[in-house]
């Protein structure tokens, strides 16, 4: 079996939900957990991972390292990953599966190469796999990336999109810039309405005029600061790739900003075990609207 061995760092929400899917196809799944939480700790030993002490043991156990973090983590993990390979002498193919912008994973994928290991870049679009009825999808790209159709399955669907390094980010970046950009404005026009005063004619429109696009706000918006913090770098990395396209940041600065509110609220502590589900859309905006900055009165 080609890649019998996977590493994951780190195994958070996704990384988790992927270790599972692929520990289900009859590999291995290993991780190193050196300065993680007790959550993230008891998690991966509920999940069935192998626990490293370290970068240089976890890659001399496997096959294939798949990093899945925060962008802002990205580069400063490909390094230590790097420094361990030339110490270790073990380079099993490394797969950044993170959410940057193409010009960040070229630096990665240089990080890695000059340390004699084999790069594949990659980008995961879709909900953790298991969660919903869609496989979740991963792109990849780069020489070595049709290798990792060996993890293709129902549940993972790896999609290959040639040599091109930094194809793969291309997407996730486009992609991003459109599912959590929209969720960002909706929340920011729901929260102009609070302020001026007209938050009830203007759910009560959303409903008459837009009743799918209303009722997906109610089901999702209220649990979106438990992600907030992860998707603060996301957003700058998306306005970098924008940025070098020649196509506007404004819409993704002004993302940020906002799950930055988000961010300071009570609720960005809760995690995807602890949501409060009887928590209302009309609550949410009313906590999101107390912890804006600058706050002014609607009349001045």
């Amino acid at each position: 079996m080609r890649f019998a061995r996977v590493a994951i760092l780190s195994p958070g929400d996704m990384g988790n939900a992927v270790g599972a899917a692929i520990r289900a196809q009859g590999r291995s799944i290993h991780t190193c957990l050196a300065g993680r939480g007790a959550g993230t700790i008891a998690r991966a030993a509920r999940t069935g991972f192998v626990a490293h002490a370290d970068l240089g043991a976890m890659l001399g156990a496997v096959d294939l390292v798949l990093a899945i973090l925060l962008p802002e983590a990205a580069y400063d993990t490909a390094e230590r990953i790097a420094a361990a390979m030339v110490a270790s002498g073990h380079r099993p193919l490394y797969a950044d599966m993170n959410a940057v912008s193409p010009e960040t994973a070229r630096r990665i994928a240089a990080v890695i190469s000059n340390a004699g290991g084999g790069f594949v870049n990659g980008g995961i679009v879709g909900a953790a796999p298991g969660r919903f009825a869609l496989a979740t999808r991963f792109y990849v790209s780069g020489p070595e990336a049709e290798a990792l159709r060996a993890l293709h399955d129902d549940r993972l669907d790896i999609r290959p999109l040639g040599p091109d390094i930094a194809r793969a980010s291309a997407v996730k970046m486009c992609y991003a810039a459109v599912t959590k950009a929209t969720t960002t404005l909706h929340i920011a026009a729901l929260m102009a309405g609070e302020r001026l005063g007209v938050s009830d004619i203007l759910r009560d429109e959303l409903a008459y005029s837009q009743p799918e696009a209303f009722q997906r706000m109610k089901t999702s918006i209220p649990f979106v600061p438990a992600d907030a913090g992860r998707w603060i770098g996301e957003m700058r990395e998306i306005a970098e790739t924008f940025e070098s396209v020649g196509v506007t940041t404004g819409f993704h600065v002004g993302a940020r900003e906002v799950y930055e509110v988000l961010a300071r609220t009570p609720y960005a502590a809760e995690t995807r075990e602890t949501l409060d589900r009887s928590r209302t859309l009309e609550q949410s905006i009313a906590t999101f609207v107390a912890h804006l900055p600058h706050r002014k009165a609607a009349a001045e």
